[in-house]
């Protein structure tokens, strides 16, 4: 309810920067809006939903224009020419999904060389330098580390565990994990990793196999929407009557009815919503303005069976 409402009162706050005419608020091209672009890979991915809202809603409220671009999976090369196709095409600032530490540093410097914005979204390069003016993004390690703490008391010492990510090369997901790893230290935990792919259907697939592969795996670990859903799917179908149980991170209406049928003990919550939100809003005021972007840090919410109900409808709606 803090979140909403100190939402509603950002937005009524801007209000009068949307009423002003577009050739007095800044940089425009032509008589036209701000155009902006969201670079992201698997763009199509289930987890987009809530971001894609807020970056709707944050471009209605701004008077900008903004296109959804990215590649269908993870392909950090055609991710970078992507960068670079958006700038030749005009693009007045750009947010970028920056999945790998190294790959987007050329192309980043190249833009912002050109008179360019960028800012990170959903993942950010963490560990080495990179010129995005800022990024809104979840603390990967740190989200880790709240998921195993969590869990910690139901998992038992020595205990051998399946720990999921729904594609190679995503630094978020490597960063998720090594937290639980970190977490759970004490547990003298015996780690597989199986990557999934990022569709339920064909994850689920992947997860029974391993699990039959591995009969004394109980316990397994999500690392993003699409794989916390399908280990929650196996379990609930394959494993109902027995001590399995999953964990994982993101929202989804089918996750959260899984947790509250006691299938998945706790998802993260990312807030996908203002990833997509913020970073319109940063980039339209420093275009317009020059007020330069800040971090904002997506958080790391516990949502179990406690507080399922309440997030259900606003998952229903894109708003989780």
């Amino acid at each position: 309810m803090r979140t909403r409402i100190g939402l509603v009162l950002f937005v009524f706050f801007l209000i009068p920067c949307v009423a002003v005419r577009a050739e007095e608020s800044g940089p425009t091209k032509q008589g036209h809006p701000l155009r902006l672009a969201f670079i992201t890979c698997a763009k199509g991915g289930p987890f987009y939903g809530p971001v894609k809202k807020g970056m709707r809603d944050a471009a209605e409220i701004m008077g900008v224009n903004c296109d959804w671009l990215g590649t269908e999976h993870v392909d950090v090369k055609a991710q970078a020419e992507l960068v670079k196709q958006a700038v030749a095409d005009g693009y007045d600032g750009i947010a970028l999904s920056i999945i790998d530490p190294v790959a987007f540093d050329a192309v980043v410097e190249e833009a912002l060389r050109k008179g360019v914005p960028v800012v990170g979204f959903n993942v950010d390069d963490n560990n080495t330098p990179n010129a995005r003016l800022c990024a809104v993004c979840q603390r990967f390690p740190e989200a880790g580390r709240a998921l195993a703490k969590s869990v910690a008391a139901d998992v038992p010492r020595g205990a051998h565990v399946l720990a999921m990510m729904h594609d190679r090369g995503i630094s978020a997901l490597d960063e998720r994990l090594r937290g639980m790893q970190e977490g759970l230290k004490g547990k003298d935990v015996r780690w597989t990793v199986l990557i999934t792919g990022n569709d339920v259907a064909k994850g689920e697939k992947r997860i029974a196999e391993a699990l039959r592969r591995n009969p004394d795996i109980h316990i397994i670990f999500g690392t993003g929407l699409a794989d916390t859903e399908a280990a929650g799917r196996v379990i609930e179908r394959e494993y109902a009557d027995r001590d399995y149980w999953a964990a994982g991170f993101d929202l989804s209406p089918e996750i959260l009815r899984l947790i509250k049928a006691g299938v998945i003990r706790c998802t993260v919550d990312q807030q996908p919503y203002i990833q997509g939100f913020y970073p319109v809003v940063q980039l339209t005021q420093y275009l317009r303005y020059g007020i330069s972007p800040s971090n904002v840090d997506a958080g790391a919410t516990i949502v179990d069976r406690s507080n399922a109900d309440r997030v259900l409808e606003l998952t229903k709606k894109h708003y989780r």
